[in-house]
């Protein structure tokens, strides 16, 4: 690879924990070093419950949740990496998925994730995400331990 080659960009999945903030933190300052853009994945899904209709509010929208998580993301890093171009992308689906697609979609060059999120098992070293994504993505995947 030469000076002038164009790196593809960094894909980071988030979930608001502190792993996955830290992720966010690395890749930010990955992109501003190889002069890549970032895009910041938060997906969400509605969990199957067996069939059971879970009763929510009418005016719940699922997807609010994610729209903070990315709020948040672009207000930390817009102060703490000035000039970082920066995507986001709020998906509806399986965390894991969801990276993978968005990393393939915009030719990433680097799958970034926190060590653990929301929902895993205390204790493990990885993730299920993180271990998904190490296991089936197109690109070198790089996993930040908190």
């Amino acid at each position: 690879m030469t000076a002038t080659d164009k790196v593809g960009p960094i894909v980071v999945g988030i979930d608001g924990s502190p792993p996955s903030r830290d992720a966010l933190r690395w890749a930010a300052a990955q992109a501003l070093l190889q002069k890549s853009d970032l895009h910041i994945v938060v997906a969400w899904n509605m969990p199957n419950m067996l069939g059971w209709a879970v009763p929510l509010p009418e005016d719940f929208d699922p997807e609010q949740p994610a729209v903070g998580v990315i709020k948040d993301a672009q207000g930390s890093i817009g102060n703490e990496y000035p000039g970082l171009v920066v995507h986001t992308h709020v998906e509806e689906g399986l965390a894991s998925r969801c990276l993978i697609t968005t990393s393939e979609a915009v030719g990433a060059s680097l799958l970034v994730v926190g060590a653990r999120g929301h929902g895993e098992v205390t204790g493990m070293l990885i993730g299920s995400v993180g271990e998904y994504v190490a296991t089936h993505s197109n690109c070198p995947v790089v996993i930040v331990r908190h």
